[in-house]
């Protein structure tokens, strides 16, 4: 579940432009805020069932992008790069040029 909950997390990042602001929203409450569909209900004055149809709706949409665009996974490939890079650079004074490189790349995402 903490696996979906981060992923659902960063394509809301990436992708948070292209939702309604109603799903924006939503998806906010339920996945940064942590607020339970009744409490979105609630807030909204609609059923709980309406909230979970929406979600559930938003989060294919999220996923929809993600497989056309991969911006998520080209993020996971970029840093697992630039850690891979850190690891074989390491700090020494030789390399203050491919270290300074390494930190723009890290200012990209």
């Amino acid at each position: 579940m903490l696996e979906k909950t981060n992923r659902m997390n960063y394509l809301y990042d990436f992708y948070q432009a292209l939702l309604t602001p109603k799903q924006s929203s939503y998806m906010a409450l339920y996945y940064l805020d942590d607020y339970s569909l009744g409490e979105i209900a609630e807030e909204y004055d609609v059923s709980r069932q309406a909230v979970y149809d929406n979600i559930k709706r938003t989060e294919a949409m999220l996923e929809e992008y993600e497989e056309k665009l991969l911006l998520f996974e080209k993020f996971q490939k970029r840093s697992e790069l630039i850690s891979k890079m850190k690891k074989l650079v390491g700090n020494g004074e030789n390399n203050h040029d491919l270290n300074e490189m390494i930190a723009e790349l890290e200012k990209l995402d």
